[in-house]
């Protein structure tokens, strides 16, 4: 369940969607457990810088490993439940998270389709858009392959391409100037 969106007085501010999977951790594949879960140089700082300069913090990211039989949705929430958890003990906040199950090519069944949440398909940002006061206009999305950006151009946010390195040095360059 998403959490309730913080009340304040309404306004719309900016928002850094982060993709999981080799942005925010380092891409193992199908990382699915704690276990396999090994954070980005910089990621939680990232996250922090974004949380301190009153943005909102949301993850979207594809998980085909569901359609592919690899695990289930209750492993990835289990795994963003514990994600948050790290986050909070070194004060830093995503504010809400959205995964896409589905990828055409799947074996089970029930997921075994197209959907437009699944990037490069814009529905997990519109969603959280539609869910919390977000100004898409002073928005990014920091993702490591073309389908994030693709993603990003199709919400009318600004993509960014993560390659590497220390996340926070990329996340407090583009925040540097911008008031929520």
């Amino acid at each position: 369940m998403s959490p309730t969106p913080a009340t304040d007085d309404g306004r719309k501010r900016g928002a850094v969607f982060f993709d999981r999977d080799g942005v925010l951790n380092l891409d193992h594949g199908y990382t699915h457990r704690w276990d396999q879960f090994e954070w980005t140089p910089g990621a939680i700082e990232a996250i922090r810088a974004v949380n301190d300069r009153g943005l909102f913090a949301f993850v979207v990211t594809n998980q085909s490993g569901v359609a592919r039989g690899y695990y289930d949705e209750p492993a990835i929430e289990t795994l963003h439940g514990k994600m948050r958890a790290a986050l909070a003990e070194r004060g830093a906040h995503v504010d809400d998270v959205r995964y896409c199950p589905h990828h055409p090519d799947g074996v089970v069944e029930a997921y075994a389709k197209a959907c437009d949440w699944r990037k490069p398909g814009p529905g997990m940002i519109l969603d959280l858009a539609k869910r919390w006061p977000v100004d898409l206009g002073a928005s990014w999305l920091i993702g490591d392959n073309l389908s994030d950006l693709q993603a990003a151009e199709a919400a009318g946010v600004r993509g960014i391409r993560y390659e590497g390195g220390r996340l926070d040095r990329l996340v407090v360059s583009l925040l540097d100037g911008v008031a929520p």
